[in-house]
């Protein structure tokens, strides 16, 4: 009967690896359903052999178990899918790299080891910080520029460190900034903290060793919109490039096709951050839009997203990928049709794997 029990609920548990979450808690279950899946995969094997030892309840409880295993596999499955494609899709997208040999994704790399490179922590504007991820490689280099999650009330520069310790190891440096809050501070103070976090960067390039020529911004969720708009309608010299993470790209009609209440009152989030409705102050709403700034003139664009994010809506990004294509701007759009909001919490996982060889790649290409 045990058993029974263990593998109906790891059968309801492998459900998050194919739906969407319903729920706040479970949103974050299917992470780790999602980009652990082979600690389920294990989790159900188990179940399924001790159905050797019991007889009550054996056949539908190794039914389950057998369906669970199955729904826990097909995060890797629709890797590999992906992976199989992605190569020739960027280089169609941006330019050929005969050089890399790397491979979007693999099984084992599932189980590797997560680097961690140093930091040092800077003070940019008053009371604002920055974590300071030195290039492996010497000499002036290029600098990626990290703004943090968070629903722009939440979250800091500590947030999510692997990437940045891997990108410092593969020879960029990377700056990953703090901003003042909501709902004590408003659109625009998070883009004027990362307008004066490059200034800094600028001014101390030479102690810093950073090549002034090429910046980078990255951004995930609260914080794409931040790097987004930063870069679409605050025009920086030296500034090369955009990559969102699951970004509100579209804040007019975020506000009109909000989250699952049971998830996020996103909402509430968005007026706190705009201070008020959109029928209160329609031009914030239109003025924190990113969307709306993409022209021809636009900068390169890389942009991540899960078919089954429930707190920013993958269209989003598919709006976004559209405007660009419309502008003729240089971008690509990576959709993992299994993840979900966060997919780039294990940097190893299915999501953190694909996403960080898109974003080697598309670092590659446009700091050269």
């Amino acid at each position: 009967m045990i058993r029974f029990i263990i593998s109906i609920a790891l059968l309801l548990v492998s459900l998050l690896a194919i739906f969407k979450a319903p729920e706040y808690y479970l949103w974050m279950l299917a992470i780790l359903v999602t980009e652990f899946p082979w600690i389920f995969m294990l989790l159900s094997l188990a179940s399924l052999l001790s159905g050797f030892y019991v007889d009550k309840y054996q056949l539908a409880g190794s039914i389950a178990g057998l369906v669970a295993l199955i729904l826990f596999t097909t995060p890797i499955v629709r890797a590999y899918s992906v992976a199989s494609n992605l190569k020739q899709e960027l280089s169609h997208a941006f330019s050929p790299d005969s050089e890399n040999s790397q491979t979007p994704f693999s099984f084992w790399k599932q189980f590797s080891p997560t680097k961690k490179v140093a930091f040092q922590t800077l003070p940019y504007n008053n009371n604002l910080m920055l974590d300071y991820y030195p290039s492996s490689i010497s000499g002036n280099r290029p600098c990626v520029v990290v703004v943090h999650g968070g629903s722009w009330s939440s979250g800091d520069s500590k947030q999510l460190p692997e990437l940045n310790s891997y990108l410092a190891t593969i020879g960029y440096h990377v700056a990953s900034i703090n901003y003042r809050l909501a709902p004590g501070y408003k659109n625009p103070a998070p883009v004027e903290d990362l307008l004066e976090a490059i200034s800094y960067l600028k001014k101390h390039s030479a102690a810093l060793h950073i090549d002034t020529g090429n910046f980078v911004l990255l951004g995930r969720s609260a914080g794409a919109q931040i790097a987004l708009l930063t870069a679409y309608a605050h025009k920086q010299p030296g500034l090369k490039a955009v990559i969102d993470f699951y970004g509100p790209a579209d804040m007019v009609w975020g506000y009109s096709a909000p989250a699952s209440p049971l998830v996020m009152d996103s909402r509430k989030v968005m007026e706190n951050y705009l201070g008020g409705t959109y029928r209160q102050v329609p031009q914030q709403y239109a003025d924190s839009s990113p969307i709306e700034f993409v022209n021809s003139h636009s900068l390169p664009t890389l942009i991540l997203h899960g078919d089954n994010d429930v707190l920013v809506s993958p269209e989003h990004s598919t709006r976004l990928n559209l405007k660009l294509q419309q502008s003729g701007i240089k971008h690509f759009l990576l959709k993992l049709p299994w993840a979900t909001h966060g997919f780039d919490y294990n940097l190893h996982g299915p999501g953190g794997q694909l996403s960080t060889y898109a974003v080697e790649r598309f670092l590659k290409v446009v700091t050269q």
